[in-house]
């Protein structure tokens, strides 16, 4: 099954919560806005699928503003421009969505990449599928098991630095997370490798202590290798829906995200969250998850996703 189709079949739970409309998604806009009652389904539909009211309302603001044609097309367009950081809408308008500047760029910036998220999140699970991802490009990459807190976790991603024969980098159970990351840092740096993945811890006993352990690991990893983490992603669970966007906030505050990864698509009637996520942190999505698999995990697109979400095909070109 090529990865159109898996995405296609994990949004399908979306979909359904969004299919109340789907009658009314063939009128014409003008039509649609002339009686009301499409609209008003519409607006319910998209808050059900936790799109979140501020959105939906932009969403169907931007529809009565610029949507031509039928209602459905017009939605595509609105969520589509949803799905991107302000600074790239303009492009999308100005160059008419086409695919040239759709896909987000997931090549890191820098050479380390921290990737936070509370536990439960399928955090390492996500490096291991990042670390297959990029070595399939060509790039050669290291694994850091910061998350000391969780034994588990170390033993989980030496399994998968064995499996994908990735160095990782790991301390005592129990240990210093930033000890790990400050070691890993300077041993990427020592052997020139491209990519360092930091697992970082999801759990203390405290929220204030899990924040401020990821702010200190952020800075034990820029005194070993100045101007790292050049990336630090954050992996939210798409099932968690509105808590998963106010857990997001709270880590952007403690430690500025540069993109977050969204897993467990195919789990949720509630795919929608990734809109208010952009909206309100204000940082691209980079990939997605709609299952186990390390082909499951994409970057994304969200060309790619609207089409998908509607079971529409992709025009080309």
């Amino acid at each position: 099954m090529s990865w159109l189709d898996r995405l296609r079949s994990g949004l399908s739970k979306t979909r359904q919560q969004l299919s109340g409309t789907a009658g009314s998604l063939n009128e014409d806009v003008r039509e649609a806005f002339t009686r009301m009652d499409s609209i008003e389904d519409l607006e319910y539909a998209l808050i059900a699928a936790d799109v979140g009211r501020a959105a939906t309302e932009e969403i169907i603001e931007d529809i009565r503003k610029n949507g031509e044609g039928r209602l459905q097309d017009a939605l595509m367009q609105a969520l589509t421009l949803q799905l991107e950081p302000d600074a790239r809408r303009a492009q999308f308008r100005q160059l008419g969505f086409s695919p040239d500047v759709s896909r987000s760029k997931v090549d890191p910036k820098g050479h380390v990449v921290m990737v936070i998220g509370v536990n439960g999140v399928g955090k390492t699970t996500t490096i291991a599928k990042l670390g297959q991802y990029y070595m399939e490009r060509g790039q050669s990459v290291m694994f850091a098991a910061g998350d000391t807190f969780r034994a588990a976790a170390g033993t989980q991603l030496g399994v998968w630095g064995e499996r994908l024969g990735v160095p990782v980098i790991q301390g005592v159970d129990g240990g210093d997370p930033a000890a790990v990351a400050f070691d890993a840092a300077g041993a990427r740096k020592a052997r020139g490798t491209d990519l360092l993945l930091v697992d970082t811890a999801g759990r203390l006993h405290n929220k204030h202590n899990l924040m401020e352990e990821l702010k200190k690991v952020r800075r034990v990893i820029d005194k070993a290798d100045p101007g790292e983490p050049a990336e630090v992603w954050l992996v939210l669970d798409a099932v968690t829906g509105q808590n998963g966007l106010q857990q997001a906030k709270k880590f952007h505050e403690a430690t500025p995200l540069t993109g977050v990864i969204v897993t467990k698509l195919d789990g949720t009637a509630k795919g929608g969250i990734l809109v208010p996520i952009v909206r309100e942190l204000g940082v691209p999505i980079k990939f997605i998850g709609v299952g186990e698999q390390p082909g499951d995990l994409q970057p994304f697109d969200s060309r790619e996703f609207v089409r998908a979400l509607f079971d529409v095909e992709l025009p080309q070109g």
